[in-house]
């Protein structure tokens, strides 16, 4: 029989990839969606499979999360729904935790009720840890790095990670993905690296002649998407759960990523302004990842790294704008991935 996966943040980045990588597969895919007055499933409506199951949910509702959990019977949960952007968790500390932190608790609370039922069945449970758990202090981070979280978003999955570890003590197998900054051309439009992407193709179509951003000396470890979710699903192969960092290993700043994005079109640093309204009160100043143990228990190694990805970015953003693409990020794509489920957008 087809294995069955329900995925909570199935209509975001990460969801969309691996909903479309686990059909790949033969698995029968249950998504939670959020009931929103507007459309919120863009990122999966091309997707016609019949294997395919979208359900009304919130993180905030324990009892339908509990539901669907009993009703569903999956073999595999993957948490990828949160309040995602950092910026905002600064606006949004309380919905942020309950959702983030709290709502964790609750999937895991049900998926720990329905293993002890009668009709219990062992469910493995894959839990999105980010990159910002571990603040600052160190030049790179691995599983073991100490975490110090400077956001209310890095606070809430702090709580989550140490619930997901808590309930692997009690029996669910449960990881913890720590996953540094993955993009790609299904990047939400308010986290930077596709403010910038967007921005360039729309200053190219005439639609703007500027973008404004905020710190950009911040060190961030960006890979592509689809590599990651590749991971998720790899963890959740094993015997024995644990926590596994993925990252590329190379550490790029915004600005870094901008220079080359400006570059690739032929722009100049013109069109750029900065805004003190667009910092973080409190800001992680580099993320690398050390991602050895990933690198040997799965032998992986990253395709795309940072100066890749924003071709493949900005191609397609351009493309959206209705502009003939320059083409060089979805060759990268095809000689990268021509063996691989994806082909890019």
């Amino acid at each position: 029989m087809s294995k069955v996966a329900f995925i909570t943040g199935i209509t975001g980045q990460d969801g969309s990839y691996l909903a479309e990588f686990l059909l790949s597969k033969g698995y029968r895919v249950h998504g939670m969606v959020r009931r929103s007055s507007s459309s919120n499933t863009g990122r999966i409506d091309h997707i016609t499979d019949p294997r395919i199951c979208l359900h009304y949910g919130d993180m905030t509702d324990g009892e339908r999360i509990s539901n669907l959990i009993n009703t569903i019977r999956p073999d595999e949960v993957y948490n990828l729904a949160a309040q995602s952007h950092v910026g905002v968790s600064f606006d949004t500390p309380e919905y942020t935790g309950n959702v983030d932190g709290l709502g964790t608790a609750r999937l895991l609370e049900a998926i720990y009720q329905c293993e002890m039922s009668e009709l219990g069945v062992p469910v493995k449970f894959y839990q999105a840890s980010t990159s910002e758990l571990f603040g600052n202090g160190y030049s790179v981070q691995s599983e073991n790095t100490p975490m110090a979280p400077r956001s209310p978003y890095a606070c809430a999955k702090l709580y989550a990670y140490w619930m997901t570890r808590n309930y692997r003590d009690r029996g669910v197998f449960a990881v913890n993905g720590i996953l540094f900054n993955h993009e790609s051309p299904r990047r939400g439009e308010g986290f930077v690296t596709r403010k910038i992407t967007k921005s360039i193709a729309q200053i190219l179509a005439g639609r703007t002649d500027h973008m404004t951003l905020g710190n950009l000396d911040a060190r961030r470890d960006w890979g592509y998407a689809p590599e990651y979710v590749e991971l998720m699903w790899k963890m959740m192969q094993e015997d024995t759960p644990r926590d596994y960092v993925v990252g590329t290993g190379r550490s790029t700043s915004i600005y870094e990523f901008l220079s080359d994005a400006l570059n690739y079109v032929g722009l100049d640093d013109k069109v750029i302004t900065t805004s003190a309204e667009n910092k973080r009160p409190t800001d992680v100043s580099n993320l690398c990842a050390q991602n050895w143990l990933v690198r040997n228990t799965f032998q992986w190694s990253p395709r795309i790294y940072a100066d890749d990805l924003v071709k493949v970015m900005i191609d397609a953003d351009m493309r959206a704008e209705g502009l003939e693409p320059i083409g060089e990020g979805d060759g990268l794509l095809t000689r990268a991935f021509q063996d691989k489920w994806w082909h890019g957008d």
